[in-house]
């Protein structure tokens, strides 16, 4: 579905634990995309970590579900799982491939609409009706017209009342891509959490190497690793042993990084090779020894075109 709306998509993140499954590119537009049956086994760990990643990667976090436990997933309806948005597969296929953004949430109590209050408070006042009157139209008190015209959104009950009284044009749509921020509390970014001490060597090699470390723990890759310089350019890192697993986990950080523009270099203790796809190899004594930070990042730039030369 995403390739016909014409994003990039890597590899599927095929290990465990995983906070998201694929990561998809279109222009601009960056995701990270959970697929699970049903969302209610999305946890707020895994939340977390995707809103995380996706500050650090400037990604939209997106989870697309069949169910929770209790019925169907909506069409047309944006649910919320610990600050992610949450999507049917139909509203993503309108989104994606149709352009059309849904307009109804779902929050404890119901479904609702985001109400343009400067357009309804403009409609009203053009009709030269009162809060009063209006609200006797509605059905609710003054009060919640007044809350209207200050930005409470509706019900889809009185939304479509309203659609009725004034027509089209006062609803407005649910924000996907700028993850539906109108449609929840702000809140900050959770902080990451400390680095495994068994990477702490890796992250002293970065942080000489001028990057910003960003522990992971639930991507296929072990921290993402800004630039301190103010540059754009992102790394992602792993480390271990050069297991099957490590080179598994090596390749779909190639993937991602292709899809997400970003660099990756995986230390492992020994190996003969220079690269998996193109995720640079470096063995830990020799990153450990190089003391020049251009050094150690012309190192991880010629072995991440290692494979592909």
């Amino acid at each position: 579905m995403l390739e016909d709306a014409g994003f990039a998509v890597s590899d599927r993140c095929a290990i465990r634990p995983r906070s998201f499954d694929l990561v998809a590119r279109r222009g601009e537009e960056l995701l990270l995309v959970k697929v699970l049956r049903n969302v209610d086994a999305f946890d707020a760990a895994t939340g977390e970590e995707m809103r995380r990643i996706g500050a650090w990667l400037d990604a939209t976090s997106l989870v697309i579900g069949l169910r929770t436990r209790d019925e169907p997933l909506k069409p047309e309806v944006v649910y919320l799982r610990h600050g992610v948005p949450v999507l049917s597969p139909d509203t993503a296929l309108d989104l994606f491939v149709e352009g059309v953004p849904p307009l109804i949430y779902a929050a404890p109590g119901g479904l609702y609409v985001s109400i343009d209050s400067e357009i309804l408070a403009d409609e009203r006042e053009e009709r030269g009706w009162s809060l009063g009157r209006l609200a006797n139209e509605l059905g609710v008190s003054r009060r919640t017209v007044s809350k209207y015209e200050d930005g409470m959104d509706a019900s889809i009950e009185v939304a479509a009342q309203l659609e009725e009284l004034f027509g089209g044009g006062l609803t407005s749509a649910v924000d996907v891509m700028g993850g539906a921020e109108q449609i929840r509390d702000a809140e900050p970014t959770p902080d990451a959490p400390d680095a495994d001490p068994d990477d702490e060597p890796m992250v002293a090699v970065m942080h000489r190497a001028g990057y910003r470390v960003h522990p992971t723990m639930r991507a296929p890759f072990k921290a993402v690793n800004e630039d301190d310089d103010g540059e754009t350019e992102i790394i992602l890192t792993g480390h271990s042993e050069f297991t099957q697993s490590a080179e598994k986990r090596a390749r779909i950080m190639a993937s991602v990084g292709e899809v997400a523009n970003t660099q990756s270099v995986y230390f492992v203790d020994s190996t003969k090779r220079e690269s998996v796809g193109a995720t640079a190899l470096i063995e830990r004594e020799e990153a450990e020894d190089i003391e020049d930070a251009d050094r150690l990042r012309d190192l991880i730039r010629e072995r991440s075109d290692a494979e592909a030369a």
